[in-house]
């Protein structure tokens, strides 16, 4: 939004920039965005790992999970996320950024999946104990889950997938024509990124 009403402000000569001011902008947005897109990938993980704890520690839940500790750990993955993204940006050129993006995303990949998969284990395991205990044979329980946990992980590849892809293409052929062709999307990827937000 910042970023559009400047172009258009700038666009209708209400607002002069120069080139280094212009730059100077652009730098910001870039790590507004990029603060934006490693925050969400955190919170992902947070959400997930708060799951989880509600799940295997759900009488201990309320003395591990204070509000000072909720507090602080959004002030971390605040600070941390515009840190490095401020790092990365400063840094774009080098090959390394990229690389560390796409192992962030697959560090948050596996382990939001390891959990949903182990929070979804528990559950089966439960639900087959209480159709035991009632000679009951629903299992309506672990169809649910396992069609929660594939749309929770499925939404997850799916709207991050597409940006992830395109910052391994840019590693590994980023003179390509059909890379270059892939790139050309770039946008739809960002607005995959902010509807799974």
């Amino acid at each position: 939004v910042v970023e559009t009403l400047f172009m258009l402000l700038t666009e209708q000569g209400l607002l002069l920039v120069t080139a280094k001011m212009l730059q100077h902008l652009d730098n910001v947005i870039d790590i507004m965005i990029c603060s934006s897109v490693v925050s969400s990938l955190s919170f992902l993980c947070t959400i997930a790992a708060d799951r989880y704890i509600t799940i295997f520690y759900a009488l201990r839940y309320h003395s591990i999970m204070t509000t000072r500790r909720a507090v602080a750990i959004i002030a971390v993955v605040w600070l941390t996320s515009i840190t490095s993204s401020s790092l990365f940006i400063v840094y774009h050129t080098d090959n390394a950024v990229i690389a560390c993006l796409v192992t962030f995303f697959g560090v948050t990949l596996v382990f939001t999946a390891v959990l949903y998969l182990h929070m979804f284990i528990l559950a089966h395991v439960h639900s087959r104990r209480i159709r035991a205990l009632h000679k009951s044979r629903r299992q309506a329980t672990s169809m649910k889950g396992a069609i929660t946990l594939t749309i929770l992980l499925g939404v997850f590849i799916i709207c991050w997938g597409p940006f992830f892809l395109h910052l391994i293409l840019i590693l590994i052929c980023p003179t390509n024509a059909y890379c270059k062709c892939y790139f050309s999307h770039f946008n739809l990827f960002l607005i995959l990124i902010i509807c799974n937000s």
